[in-house]
C-alpha cells in the first residue's frame, strides 16, 4: 500500500507543489516546467519560448549551453578527466590559474591569490570576513545599507534585508551597517559619516577589521557607487587600516563592462569575491581573491569538499579564453549596453509617473518603479508573453536587468518591447504626449550611473 501511495504521488503533475519545500522562490513568480536552454532563450515543456533577462540571477553572463563552453567540457568528460578533486593539483585547476593569470591579472597589473573555497557565493563572503579578521586580529566588518552577501550567518550579518535576516534564528554579530552611496540623498556624501565614526574614539564603533561593498548592488535594487566615492571608501580603508573587500559576485565577470567592476573606478581591494559566473556555464564555483600579503592561511582553516570542482574548472579558463584575451567582448557589452540604456530612457519618457529612476551601468540596470505592486504586475506581464525578468529592491520595487551578455541585438531587443508592451497593459496609461493635453508634465525623474 506504501509503494502504491507513493506512485500515485508521484504520477500527480505538480509533484513540486507535493514534495519540493516551500522555500522555493523564482518558481513563484515563474510557474512554468522549463526543458532546454540555449544562449537568451528557455524552452519550456511545452514548446513555449522565453527570453531570459533573469540568467540565474547573474550566473549565466555567457548564456544558455554555450557552444565554445560547451564542447570544452564534452571534451573533457570524454577523455575521462577527473571531475571531483577536493584541493588536489590537477590539470584542469592549472588551466584555469594560467588563464585567469594571462588574460585578467597579468594585463590588469593586479597581484592576487586564487583562493578556492566551497562552491557558492556566500561561502566565498565566509571565507574572505575570515580571512581579514584573521589578518588584522579584530572582528567587526562593516557592511551598507541594501547590500547583500549571501544567507549564511557570517554573509547574512553583512545582508540588509530584513527578511533574510528574519530567517536566521539568531543574534547577527559581528557587522556594523553603514549608509551606502546615495542612501541619504544625492546631495549628501554618506562617507563623511563613516569616516566621522571612525575618526570619534567615543563613536562606540570598534576598530572593523574589514569594509564589504558591492560596487552595484544587485539584490538590493542595482543601487550604484560613484567613482569618487568608491575611492575615496578606498583612501579611508587604507588610512585607517582597514581591509576592503569588493563583492564581485553578481557584478563581476563583464557584468557593468569590464571583467571586475571596480576596474574603472580605478581601486584595487584588498580581497575580491567572485561565483555566479565565473565557471562560466552556470556550474557550481567560487573563489577568493586576495593580495599576497594577507594570505595567511594554515592548511584546511576553510576548506569544502567541493572545491575542486573540475568541471567548471575547464569551463571557466574556455570562457577567459575565449572571450577575455583580446578587447572583442568588452566592446560588445558596450554597444548592447549603449542600445539598453536608450530602451530604459525611452520607457522613462513613455511612463514618467511610474518609472521613478534609472539605475546601474553596463548591463547590470533596473528601473525603479513608484509602486511595488504594479512593478510585480509588470514583470508578470512580462512572464505571459515570453520573457523572464527578476525584481529587486527593498520591496521588490525595481526591475532587474541581468541577460547574458552574449544576447543577440535582436533578442535584446525584443525582450524590452515585450517590457515595453506590458509597462503599456499595466499601467493603463497613453504615453505622455497625451497627459500633456491633461497638464500632467511635472512628474519628476532621473537617471544615475556609476
Amino acid at each position: 500500500m506504501k509503494t502504491n501511495r507513493t506512485t500515485a504521488l508521484s504520477s500527480q503533475a505538480d509533484i513540486f507543489a507535493q514534495r519540493e519545500s516551500s522555500v522555493q522562490s523564482y518558481a513563484r513568480a515563474f510557474p512554468v516546467l522549463c526543458d532546454q536552454a540555449k544562449g537568451a532563450v528557455v524552452w519550456a515543456k511545452d514548446g513555449r519560448r522565453y527570453l531570459d533577462f533573469l540568467a540565474g540571477a547573474g550566473s549565466l553572463n555567457y548564456g544558455h549551453n554555450n557552444p565554445v563552453l560547451k564542447q570544452a567540457l564534452l571534451e573533457y568528460i570524454t577523455n575521462d578527466g577527473i571531475t571531483h578533486s577536493l584541493d588536489l593539483h590537477t590539470c584542469a585547476k592549472e588551466k584555469f590559474l594560467r588563464s585567469f593569470n594571462d588574460a585578467i591579472l597579468e594585463p590588469l597589473g593586479l597581484d592576487y591569490r586564487v583562493q578556492f573555497t566551497g562552491p557558492t557565493g556566500t561561502n566565498a563572503v565566509e571565507a574572505a570576513i575570515k580571512i581579514a579578521r584573521k589578518v588584522t586580529g579584530r572582528t567587526t566588518v562593516i557592511s551598507f545599507t541594501n547590500g547583500f552577501h549571501g544567507v549564511s550567518m557570517g554573509s547574512l550579518a553583512l545582508t540588509g534585508n530584513s527578511h533574510f535576516r528574519g530567517a536566521a534564528g539568531l543574534p547577527l554579530q559581528g557587522a556594523v551597517s553603514m549608509p551606502y552611496d546615495k542612501y541619504m540623498g544625492p546631495e549628501t556624501d554618506t562617507l563623511d559619516y563613516m569616516e566621522a565614526m571612525l575618526d570619534d574614539p567615543a563613536s562606540g564603533l570598534d576598530h572593523p577589521a574589514a569594509v564589504i561593498v558591492e560596487t552595484v548592488q544587485g539584490e538590493g535594487g542595482i543601487n550604484t557607487a560613484g567613482f569618487d566615492w568608491l575611492r575615496r571608501l578606498e583612501a579611508i580603508c587604507k588610512r585607517n587600516k582597514i581591509l576592503l573587500i569588493v563583492d564581485d559576485i553578481q557584478a563581476g565577470c563583464g557584468r557593468t563592462g569590464s571583467f571586475f567592476s571596480f576596474t574603472e573606478a580605478g581601486i584595487v581591494p584588498d580581497i575580491v569575491t567572485l561565483s555566479k559566473s565565473i565557471s562560466g556555464y552556470g556550474l557550481p564555483m567560487a573563489v577568493v581573491l586576495l593580495k599576497p600579503e594577507h594570505d595567511q592561511w594554515k592548511p584546511a582553516e576553510h576548506n569544502g569538499t567541493f572545491r575542486g570542482n573540475n568541471h567548471a574548472f575547464i569551463t571557466a579558463a574556455a570562457a577567459l579564453d575565449h572571450y577575455w584575451r583580446t578587447d572583442e567582448f568588452a566592446d560588445a557589452i558596450a554597444e548592447k549596453s549603449a542600445i539598453l540604456d536608450a530602451r530604459l530612457k525611452k520607457i522613462m519618457k513613455l511612463y514618467p509617473r511610474e518609472v521613478v529612476e534609472l539605475r546601474g551601468r553596463g548591463m547590470m540596470r533596473g528601473i525603479c518603479c513608484k509602486h511595488a505592486k504594479k512593478a510585480a504586475a509588470i514583470t508578470a506581464q512580462a512572464f505571459r508573453n515570453g520573457a523572464i525578468f527578476e525584481r529587486a529592491g527593498s520591496h521588490d520595487e525595481v526591475i532587474k536587468f541581468l541577460m547574458p551578455l552574449t544576447i543577440e541585438t535582436a533578442e535584446l531587443n525584443e525582450g524590452l518591447d515585450i517590457l515595453e508592451n506590458a509597462f503599456g497593459k499595466v499601467i493603463n496609461l497613453k504615453p505622455c504626449e497625451n497627459k500633456r493635453r491633461k497638464g500632467a508634465t511635472k512628474d519628476s525623474v532621473k537617471i544615475t550611473s556609476g
